[in-house]
């Protein structure tokens, strides 16, 4: 049983780290730090609560820290983690700048441990479906991948800071970490990075808005969007293919679910009618065909299932520390193509 502390009870760490570590079959949520406030407790009576990470860290048998922090706080969280010999879990993004993600991974290979990223958003089962769908060349030579993460809120939330000016804060690091890594997922590194991130509500001063686009060979693209004044979602995915196209319009209810307690007893967390599922779109001679694509058998519990196993010695990490790195790497890029308004290269 891999003893599990998690470090924060805000939305991440109550809504999408608490209810999935618990799930997990060979975890065990063991400790909550929870600066001030009871719902930890109220939420999870039997579990241990601690109100600074001395106290955490002093629970000798915890192996495995879960750092659901603001983003400012996840480099010296995870360092403090590391030199006290836990393997460490960061919500995404990793780290605010990419020297600090490289300065992470050297001190934790120096100390032996393992550490990686909350990237769950690749184990939404619509995503899964359409990972499938490119792997196995069912829309020929894919030309465009586009994917949208959007919200509606247009007046500014009091307090969050997430919407100041700390490091880490905005949307572009909030959303854009999940798009990034989806397409890296499908089609790995691209050679340039086309950006425009901006402010679109009055008053604001972090980021509300970007348009990424990924340039790799030949004519392929990938387009990652999201607003925060997108009172009519636009399609979760688009994909775009010689053979057809896929198109996914509805977002994976696996969040809206987690965020208001709503847990299936059983089977995938991410299920959805049929009527929700992508729409495959291919060639009948003259005329189309169309069908719907069921979204796989997969959910957040299986990122978690993998954190366990790497732990275990029985599987590879599924975000390894150079996967990490990149992501930070385009966020940097991103900003910079947005500033200079020009394509940067990969370097």
């Amino acid at each position: 049983m891999i003893e599990v502390g998690l470090i924060g009870f805000g939305l991440a760490g109550r809504a999408f780290h608490a209810p999935v570590i618990r799930a997990v079959p060979g975890m065990h949520l063991a400790a909550i730090l929870q600066r001030t406030g009871n719902e930890a407790a109220e939420k999870y009576p039997d579990v241990r609560i601690v109100r600074n990470l001395d106290e955490l860290l002093a629970i000798r048998e915890i192996q495995l820290v879960v750092i659901a922090t603001p983003n400012d706080t996840h480099y010296s969280f995870a360092r403090q983690c590391l030199a006290a010999g836990r393997d460490v879990v960061v919500d995404k993004p990793f780290t605010t700048t990419v020297e600090e993600a490289e300065s992470l991974v050297q001190f934790a290979k120096e100390n032996g441990r393992l550490i990686t990223v909350y990237q769950n958003r690749r184990y939404d089962g619509d995503f899964q479906a359409l990972r499938k769908l490119v792997a196995e060349g069912t829309l020929g030579r894919i030309v465009r991948f586009e994917t949208h993460y959007d919200r509606y809120r247009p007046q500014l939330k009091p307090g969050a800071w997430r919407e100041t000016t700390r490091p880490g804060s905005g949307i572009l690091f909030d959303l854009a970490p999940h798009l990034i890594d989806h397409a890296l997922v499908l089609f790995g590194l691209p050679e340039a990075v086309t950006a425009d991130v901006r402010i679109e509500r009055e008053n604001t001063v972090a980021d509300d808005a970007f348009d990424i686009m990924l340039h790799y060979p030949g004519a392929l693209r990938a387009v990652l969007r999201s607003s925060i004044l997108a009172a009519a979602p636009r399609p979760r995915f688009v994909l775009f293919g010689t053979q057809g196209s896929f198109v996914k319009q509805s977002v994976d209810p696996q969040e809206n679910n987690l965020r208001h307690g709503n847990i299936p007893a059983s089977g995938p967390w991410g299920a959805e009618p049929e009527e929700n599922w992508g729409l495959l779109t291919v060639p009948d001679g003259e005329k189309f065909k169309q069908r719907r694509i069921p979204s796989e058998q997969c959910d957040f519990r299986d990122y978690y299932a993998n954190v366990r196993d790497a732990l275990l010695g029985k599987a590879a990490p599924a975000v390894t520390t150079e996967w990490a790195v990149n992501v930070m790497r385009l966020l940097e890029i991103a900003r910079e193509s947005s500033e200079r308004r020009c394509t940067i290269p990969w370097k």
